[in-house]
Formats: structure tokens, C-alpha cells, sequence
């Protein structure tokens, strides 16, 4: 008997960095999805396999690497984590093989390590025939993602587990957003990783060195939220996209854009884009670009020619599912 659990990654269509400081940001999980099949072994190891080419076992905290060298247990430890911390919720001690396949890039901020986690933890849950409570699932993912990115926000597990549009802030937490649009959208993907640490503690330095002008900074990026969280509810793609660009213009200011990124951005937005902006950390990874249905098989070969790696996607309504399966 088989468990498996299909979680969605993400896009964060404007707040990044400035959320940090207390405004909303607005988050969507995308039609790219992390898959995660369990099944019970007949020894207490874990064995995890992953399509970005890694395998290997663990027993305790003992690692035999069978594909991809010693390295490959920095890519693997998150998942052990993820399953580790369902088997001693229930205090079960059990042996897995876990295979993991994913349609979305790593480390570039499409929220592949969140997706992964949240998908462990709900195979493992259903293999053991545990109804987890979207909570729970949240809650449990947690541990892996501190793995990964050592004080998570909780932003990429909730958009994973729930799907849809969800706003942060850290005053409020985590609130879900209906919306009735498919908000299209290409992604450009720059290739380049980058540390997310150095680019939060860059914008801490600009807020120490120049803390009145960021203030405003700040004031007006949570304008453009709060806009943005208005013209999603009215389905107003138009108005979407000109607050997209306003993000961006704030995001340069803060430092944290990239050449790469930038290009990218202007040739979406001169082959018809509604808006564009960098998502996530920036420094490198990604940016996305809003477009209509018709025009984004347009605006994506522009940023092919451009020299980024086109992703079309949309909203994904469904967080993560789980069944069992022979």
C-alpha cells in the first residue's frame, strides 16, 4: 500500500521583503506541483528518493548515500525532517521509502522547499491513516522548512496546504482570499540562485542607515497591497498589473533586484505584459509577468528571447490532496 500527496508551489504577486516590517503581502499558489509517494519498508531506515537526481538512506541520523555523493544530504534532510516529525507526533516508529517528483525549480523562489514538506507530511499522515486538519498539516511542515530557511514565515507551508490566494501579515497572520480570476501568468525564471538571508539583511541595513526614507518606502508599499487586494476582488487584471509595476519601482529601490531580473521585466512588459515584477527574495530567481490569456505565449517567448526560462501558470485552487493507492 501506497500514500501520495500533490502540493502546489507559489508565486508572491506583491508585499515581499516589506512584509518583514509588518505590511500585508499577497501570495498565489501556481499550476506547478510537488508529488510525494510513501510506502511502508520492512526495516526502521527512511530511503528518500528525489527527481533532482539524489538518493540515499537514512538510520537515525546516519546517512548512506546511493545516488548524488555526500551532498545530496542537504536535499534530502528537509523530507527526512518532514517525515521524522509525523512518525513522532503519533509516536509511530516505522521504516519509508518516499520518492519525490516536482514540476518546480528549486531555490528560486517558487516555493519548492514549502511544497515538499507540506507533501510529505500529508502522505505520511494519510499512509498511516491519519486525517490531518489543515493546521495540523501547516504546523508539522514547519519543522522542515526551518531546515531549509531557518525561521520561516509560515507564508509557503499555508499556500501549499490551502491553495489559492492567501494575504500575510504579521499582525493579522494568514488570511484567505477569494478571487474569481485565473490571474494568468508568466513566470521567467533568471536561473540564478541566491541566499535570501543576505538579501533580508541588506534591507535591514538600508532601514538602519536611512530609517525615515524607508518609512515611507514601507507606507507605500502597503498602499500598493491594499490596492492590489481590492483590484483582486473586483477582478481588475488592468489595475493589478500598473500596482505590479509600482511594486517593482519599490523593490529596486530596496536593492534587492538584479540586472537579470530587471531584463526580464522590461521585455515582458514591452511585449504586452499587464504588469511585471521580481517575486520573492529576488537577488536572482524569478520574476513574473501578468498577462491575459491570449498574450502570454507571447510575452513568454519574449523572455526566452531575453534570455530567462518561461513558466505559464495560473492560479491553483486546490491545496494539497492526499489518497491511498496500491
Amino acid at each position: 500500500m501506497k500514500a501520495t500527496a500533490v502540493a502546489p508551489g507559489k508565486t508572491i504577486l506583491v508585499g515581499e521583503h516589506f512584509v518583514v516590517y509588518g505590511e500585508p503581502a499577497v501570495v498565489m499558489a501556481i499550476d506547478r506541483h510537488v508529488h510525494v509517494t510513501v510506502e511502508d519498508r520492512v526495516d526502521r531506515s527512511l530511503a528518500i528518493t528525489s527527481d533532482l537526481g539524489v538518493t540515499g538512506t537514512f538510520i537515525d541520523d546516519a546517512y548512506t548515500a546511493v545516488k548524488g555523493g555526500e551532498g545530496g544530504r542537504r536535499v534530502l534532510e528537509p523530507i527526512k525532517t518532514a517525515a521524522e516529525t509525523v512518525l513522532t507526533a503519533f509516536e509511530e516508529a516505522r521504516g519509508l521509502t518516499i520518492t519525490v517528483h516536482s514540476t518546480i525549480p528549486p531555490a528560486v523562489g517558487l516555493g519548492s522547499s514549502g511544497a515538499v514538506a507540506v507533501a510529505t507530511v500529508s502522505a505520511v499522515g494519510r499512509l498511516m491513516g491519519r486525517d490531518l486538519s489543515a493546521d495540523d498539516v501547516i504546523a508539522l511542515s514547519t519543522a522542515a522548512e526551518t531546515v531549509v530557511h531557518r525561521t520561516p514565515s509560515g507564508i509557503d507551508q499555508a499556500i501549499a496546504t490551502y491553495g489559492g490566494v492567501l494575504v500575510y501579515q504579521k499582525a493579522q497572520g494568514i488570511i484567505r482570499l477569494p478571487t474569481a480570476s485565473a490571474i494568468p501568468l508568466v513566470i521567467g525564471n533568471t536561473g540564478i540562485q541566491r541566499n535570501t538571508g543576505v538579501l533580508v539583511e541588506g534591507v535591514r541595513g538600508k532601514h538602519d542607515r536611512f530609517p525615515e526614507i524607508m518609512r515611507v518606502l514601507n507606507a507605500a508599499a502597503n498602499h500598493v497591497s491594499r490596492q492590489f487586494i481590492d483590484a483582486l476582488t473586483r477582478d481588475a487584471l488592468p489595475q493589478l498589473g500598473e500596482l505590479m509595476d509600482i511594486n517593482q519601482g519599490l523593490l529596486m529601490a530596496i536593492g534587492v533586484s538584479h540586472e537579470a531580473l530587471d531584463r526580464l521585466v522590461y521585455a515582458a512588459r514591452a511585449s504586452g505584459a499587464l504588469g511585471a515584477k521580481l517575486t520573492g527574495a529576488g537577488g536572482g530567481g524569478c520574476m513574473i509577468a501578468l498577462t491575459t490569456l491570449d498574450d502570454r505565449d507571447r510575452v513568454a517567448a519574449a523572455l526566452q528571447r531575453a534570455g530567462g526560462t518561461p513558466i505559464i501558470a495560473q492560479k491553483a485552487e486546490r491545496g494539497v490532496h492526499s489518497w491511498i493507492h496500491a
